[in-house]
């Protein structure tokens, strides 16, 4: 006889195995890349992403050991951070920002990784002060590497992020803004521009950016590169993060 409440154990227990199973399969893949660029498996923290995913998916993979969640979406994160406000997490959240979600966002957030313009930096830093945070809001600058254009060249369109060349402005004014900790840089591979298709040389760009940058500010060592898609191209080039969603959680549902 079936007990009550067999059916939902027996679905979190499959669910708990298939998250078991792709976050194996993920640390693996990390464990390798790290290997053959003759890293240590520790330089390399994985962010598991979780938008679209419920906060019982964020529960079961804290009790696999997971502790860095990323989120897009304020309205998800802010739930997801309160209803898993017991677990030892830290929030990261990457998606694009906009200014009228900072209040919310310095709630919960560890580390905002779209830091792409001024006016951000000052909205950020406001809602930080006000709000009863007792630690800096960690930030790393989002270049847009669609926008890594020769002098005289047009600057594509994009939807986020800073280019190369605003970079250093932008992280000077994170530097030394009231309750911001600059932390580094991040990345997407680009669809457009000169490093379509090629990964592997996006990311390397990107490391010099981050070079460039660590010289200017030592601390800020973070490089948040790689996905499900391409993380190996991001650890080869000294990425300290890759933030990983399908390859751990399976295919995302369909947005609501």
């Amino acid at each position: 006889m079936t007990q009550p409440g067999g059916g939902a154990d027996d679905a979190l227990h499959a669910r708990l195995a298939t998250l078991r199973s792709g976050l194996t399969a993920v640390e693996q893949r990390i464990s390798d890349a790290c290997a053959a660029a003759a890293r240590p498996r520790d330089a390399v923290t994985l962010v598991v992403v979780t938008k679209t995913y419920p906060a019982s998916d964020v529960r079961l993979l804290a009790s696999l050991g997971v502790r860095e969640v990323g989120e897009n979406r304020d309205q998800e994160a802010a739930a997801k951070a309160e209803a898993c406000a017991d677990l030892p997490l830290s929030w990261h959240f990457i998606g694009q920002l906009q200014t009228n979600k900072v209040r919310s966002v310095v709630r919960y957030a560890d580390r905002v990784h779209s830091m792409d313009r001024a006016r951000l930096v000052a909205a950020l830093s406001e809602a930080v002060v006000r709000s009863e945070r007792e630690t800096p809001l960690g930030c790393l600058i989002q270049v847009a590497l669609e926008k890594d254009v020769k002098k005289g060249e047009p600057v594509p369109e994009h939807r986020g992020g800073a280019a190369p060349a605003e970079v250093a402005q932008l992280a000077d004014a994170v530097a030394s803004a009231p309750g911001l900790r600059l932390d580094g840089v991040m990345a997407v591979a680009p669809l457009t521009g000169g490093y379509a298709g090629d990964p592997a040389a996006a990311f390397d760009r990107l490391a010099e950016i981050a070079s460039t940058l660590r010289a200017a500010h030592p601390a800020a060592t973070m490089v948040s590169a790689g996905m499900s898609g391409d993380l190996e191209h991001a650890v080869a080039a000294g990425a300290t993060h890759v933030r990983v969603g399908s390859a751990v959680l399976g295919a995302r549902p369909p947005l609501g």
